[in-house]
């Protein structure tokens, strides 16, 4: 059925329901509150978002990825010695046992190669051979050291599978650099410019959550079931790879490839808009303004500088507007993605692993949403109107007939 916005009835307006006391939902589930949290807060009409209770762009502009990962998972920010014992127990996790690299070198040499595809094979096995267990078997500690566990050492496969795809060995992390530098250096094997540390960081402290997004929601659904951790993470992991979720940021930079120069951009908008085709970085269901995502990472992208971040620049301006004219009362500004494809180009990292660095900061959101919804579990379990044609007796088939 096609996502018309509508609320979703039956044929004749009534018909059966999907059990006693249901509510129809608008298609999409737009607007429809599901769960309370105190992991964060999307406040479309006022522009911004938290993580806790802070404004998620302040905490991206003066604290470090492991101070947000920390106020996720405990709750609150990390003091010095909080702050040295939580890197240690993350650093820990991000050594790879040798006996992983076969699989991953196998996982890595299917062609096509898609990283997202690999990464969440890859995260399934980790949490197999790791012996992650339903959570109700285990108790809340061990879940805890499994929630870090997985998302430290997603960026450190990451990297190993973007490496042993391109022929290269797998480089180890240096526990002594930041997670954000650690990825950087796994990737590429040098040690990375701290501006480009500084510039992945804002990113990816970002994106860590945004609300009952399709993966996050995919995560609590099948945690509610009682599944382990790798079960829920691998499902968002598939969730997010869809082009209209988490899998947009390359192709922003396919489009900007498209459009050429800054005086193409008025027509090839127009006549992508004429075709019915999406604008890629544009537009958000949960901002009706600006996305403060988007504008953290045009400063970011404004001080890296380069002629992408000023090509980047021209061409929103040109399609902001364009948007606006044709079609009137939408608000379609830039998104996450726009930006967070010009500062990971800038950052050196490889276009095609685009969307699994996003999944690298968004399962630490993942991994909080689990322990928040074990915590107080209730099996997510929505029901669904029938549409279809009413009952009708079932047909005797030619051999019926005849016996």
């Amino acid at each position: 059925m096609p996502d018309t916005g509508q609320v979703i009835r039956n044929a004749d307006g009534a018909g059966s329901t999907g059990g006693a006391g249901s509510t129809d939902a608008p298609a999409g589930l737009d607007g429809v509150v599901v769960a309370r949290t105190r992991i964060g807060d999307v406040r479309g009409l006022e522009g911004c978002y938290y993580y806790r209770h802070y404004d998620a762009i302040e905490l991206s502009s003066h604290r470090t990825l492991e101070d947000v990962w920390h106020l996720l998972f405990r709750g609150h920010l990390p003091d010095q010695a909080e702050r040295a014992a939580f890197q240690r127990q993350a650093a820990g996790h991000r050594v790879l046992p040798e006996d992983l690299i076969p699989f991953l070198r196998t996982l890595a040499s299917t062609d096509p190669f898609d990283p997202m595809a690999a990464l969440r094979t890859a995260i399934s096995f980790v949490a197999q051979r790791s012996g992650f267990r339903s959570w109700l078997d285990i108790p809340p500690d061990q879940l805890y050291d499994n929630a870090v566990q997985l998302s430290a050492q997603t960026p450190v496969l990451l990297a190993a599978l973007h490496r042993l795809h391109r022929g290269q060995e797998p480089v180890a992390g240096d526990p002594g650099l930041s997670a954000a530098a650690s990825y950087l250096f796994m990737l590429s094997g040098e040690h990375p410019d701290p501006q480009h540390v500084w510039a992945l960081e804002r990113y990816l402290i970002s994106t860590i959550d945004h609300g009952f997004n399709p993966s996050t929601f995919t995560a609590r659904v099948i945690a509610s079931t009682g599944a382990d951790l790798g079960a829920a993470v691998t499902g968002a992991i598939g969730a997010l790879s869809g082009p209209l979720h988490g899998g947009a940021p390359s192709r922003v930079l396919d489009m900007l490839d498209d459009i050429g120069t800054p005086d193409r951009a008025q027509a090839w908008v127009r006549d992508a808009v004429l075709r019915g085709d999406k604008i890629m970085g544009f537009g958000h269901r949960a901002y009706k303004g600006k996305d403060p995502r988007s504008a953290l990472l045009r400063e970011v992208a404004d001080t890296l500088g380069g002629r992408t971040a000023e090509f980047a620049a021209a061409v929103e301006d040109t399609i902001v507007g364009v948007l606006a004219e044709m079609k009137p009362g939408r608000a379609l500004n830039s998104n996450v993605e726009f930006y967070a494809s010009v500062v990971m180009d800038a950052c050196g990292i490889p276009r095609e692993m685009f969307t699994p660095t996003f999944a690298s900061s968004r399962v630490i959101g993942w991994c909080t949403h689990v322990l928040e919804q074990v915590s107080g579990n209730r099996v997510i379990r929505p029901s669904a109107r029938y549409d279809g044609q009413p009952p009708e007796p079932v047909p005797l088939s030619d051999e019926m007939t005849q016996a």
